[in-house]
């Protein structure tokens, strides 16, 4: 999953903030919101299904990752895919006994969705990588590990 349709890639460096003081589920949501809006891949009503889907059911996956993305309703709302990544240090309280400390924002069709999640879901799963994306320092270490296939995964030394 290395680039969206067009060959751009999924996860640029302007879509990702690191080192982000604590806040609240909603306030990340809208930031996360605001970055895919901001980078032209929603319009701004995709933000109402992204909080929507959490009103609904919460999008934390696990390993301090949450996913946040827009409800059925809101699909029609995206221009292109995209993914943004918002990171946590300290962590926020997603849900009860949920920690997250990396929020990946995504705008996908319900085609595209399944997709990305999945392979997302795969690169994220592992524990030592979702620790190495929560603390690092370096924009290129996320989009590096976001953007490259899963299978590469295996052959990582770290």
């Amino acid at each position: 999953m290395p680039e969206g349709p067009e060959g751009r890639s999924l996860v640029s460096p302007d879509l990702v903030r690191l080192g982000l003081p604590s806040t609240d589920r909603r306030s990340a949501v809208l930031l996360a919101g605001e970055l895919l809006v901001s980078a032209g891949c929603v319009r701004p009503e995709y933000v109402d299904g992204m909080l929507a889907r959490e009103g609904t059911m919460s999008t934390y996956l696990g390993n301090g990752v949450a996913m946040p993305h827009g409800d059925f309703g809101a699909r029609d709302q995206v221009l292109r895919m995209g993914i943004c990544v918002l990171q946590y240090p300290d962590g926020i309280v997603w849900g009860p006994d949920e920690l997250a400390t990396l929020v990946v924002g995504l705008a996908a069709t319900e085609e595209e969705h399944i997709t990305v999640l999945m392979n997302l879901a795969e690169v994220i799963e592992d524990e030592a990588t979702a620790r190495l994306l929560a603390t690092t320092d370096d924009v290129a270490v996320i989009v590096e590990r976001l953007t490259r296939p899963v299978e590469d995964l295996d052959d990582d030394p770290e």
